[in-house]
């Protein structure tokens, strides 16, 4: 039976091509439970492998067009579906360093999916010296949003240590869902926004009433772009060297520090634990353009989705997309996180005095240009919408499991466009946060230098601040490296 796409999961075929992947992607790294290795590990996963443990819809489904679907994209069940195609075993070079994991995550990152196959790829990688056991997964983004890829892995996960009767992540019972329920509630990557905005245009077209009581929301949000106030649209983003057409390769870091450093950052400022992570980026970015001698005079703009729920009691996922001034024009960092936090604050109030579909509308209306962006390659924009994007997926307070197996960290891999040649990722696991940096690899050679730089500029926010956090000597550094 074949499946209607819709419009904007179909946008994501229509716009890719080999310089331009439109997958997403998570690495979890496992440390082995206690009396057994990595090799016990591979062993479990190799045996779920041949249970054939039948997969869920979302991972059988290919994409197809023909005269049959009126020259559309469309889903259908694949009939020669093979479970050992899309699990694969990898091995390192021995001794295995975090660099070479990166290495083979990077390169894997920057392959297209076979298009007469389901639309996801899971990759099993022994090898690591220090005993742990990666598990690195690739999905596009017309099958799940990237929050929604990730969703799926936790699922999959457990937070007791004991439990050992755990199905394998490709056949969890929750992936018997539809997609459209997962992507339905994936937030944070440039999909997310393209959805909300596809739904907020539907939803205006079949309400009159609600279309009209748009215009007012609409008005105050160009307002406020023309006069650089917090909003749903920038006007005001500089072009800079991250804002260019980008090619197939592909470059990945990653690092983690404890969350509570930045909590407590962020309490010392009255700020917000999103509203530190921004500020890291944007004294992170400004380091990096003034290395290469292209800081511009204004502010980098950063686009951010942002939850807008008015309480946990609340129902639905009422997501926005903000523009974030980055105070990239600010050499004191306590300025710069000021800047950020009233940025943010006078965007939240904005969207919190609309209804919903005023706040996707308004959403739609800043994130358009993106999706202009990726069917055009950037050749319809003048100037960037935003410079980058910043998203923090808050994740689970407690410690994940697998069969055992916990799992140290969890790293999101996302989707640099024409455009837009790097994307800052965070989530949190337990007691600390990463943050995932993706990027074009001739564009952003140079990721690990930039995450220094994070951690640099974390250090200066708590020295100004006056938070004092003693360091672990391995608390920071191994975690990082990167790949054209």
């Amino acid at each position: 039976m074949r499946l209607p796409m819709s419009p904007t999961d179909s946008m994501f075929l229509l716009g890719e091509s080999r310089d331009h992947p439109m997958h997403v992607g998570g690495l979890l790294l496992f440390q082995s439970p206690e009396g057994k290795d990595a090799s016990d590990l591979k062993s479990m996963f190799a045996e779920a492998l041949a249970r054939e443990e039948p997969a869920g819809p979302l991972w059988r489904k290919r994409p197809t067009r023909s005269l049959f679907t009126l020259g559309q994209w469309a889903w259908e069940d694949d009939p020669r579906f093979s479970i050992d195609y899309h699990v694969r075993f990898n091995a390192l070079p021995s001794p295995g360093t975090m660099d070479d994991l990166w290495e083979l995550v990077s390169r894997l990152h920057a392959s297209l999916l076979d298009r007469t196959r389901p639309l996801w790829e899971m990759h099993l990688i022994e090898g690591l010296a220090d005993g742990r056991y990666a598990l690195y997964v690739k999905i596009h983004h017309a099958v799940a949003d990237g929050v929604g890829a990730m969703r799926l892995l936790r699922r999959a996960l457990s937070t007791d240590p004991g439990r050992t009767d755990m199905p394998a992540p490709w056949a969890v019972a929750d992936a018997q869902s539809s997609s459209r329920s997962v992507m339905g509630t994936a937030i944070g990557f440039p999909g997310a926004a393209v959805r909300a905005a596809t739904g907020a245009v539907n939803d205006a077209v079949n309400v009159v009433s609600e279309a009209v009581a748009l215009v007012p929301a609409l008005v105050g949000t160009v307002d406020r772009a023309l006069h650089n106030r917090g909003g749903s649209l920038s006007l005001g983003a500089p072009n800079t060297i991250l804002n260019r057409k980008i090619s197939g390769s592909r470059r990945f870091a990653a690092r983690s520090w404890p969350i509570e450093r930045l909590r407590m950052a962020a309490k010392a400022a009255d700020a917000t634990l999103n509203d530190v992570v921004l500020e890291l980026s944007g004294g992170a970015l400004r380091a990096y353009l003034s290395e290469h001698d292209a800081l511009p005079e204004d502010s980098l703009v950063a686009m951010v989705p942002v939850s807008l729920r008015q309480s946990r009691s609340s129902s639905g996922n009422e997501i926005g997309i903000l523009m974030c001034t980055l105070g990239t024009q600010c050499v004191d960092p306590v300025e710069r996180l000021a800047r950020v936090r009233g940025s943010m604050i006078e965007g939240k109030h904005a969207m919190n005095s609309m209804s919903k579909l005023g706040r996707l509308a308004t959403s739609a209306v800043g994130v358009a240009p993106l999706a202009v962006g990726v069917l055009t390659g950037n050749r319809a924009l003048p100037r960037p919408p935003f410079n980058v994007i910043v998203s923090n997926v808050p994740g689970p307070d407690a410690p994940l499991y697998w069969n055992g197996a916990r799992v140290d960290a969890l790293y999101p891999l996302s989707v640099p466009v024409d455009g837009q040649a790097l994307n800052i990722t965070c989530t949190s696991t337990d007691d600390e946060i990463a943050f995932g940096l993706t990027a074009c690899g001739r564009t952003v050679p140079d990721l690990v230098w930039l995450l220094d730089r994070f951690d640099e500029e974390l250090e200066a926010l708590e020295s100004a601040l006056g938070v004092r956090v003693e360091v672990d000597d391995e608390e920071s550094g191994e975690d990082d490296a990167g790949n054209d």
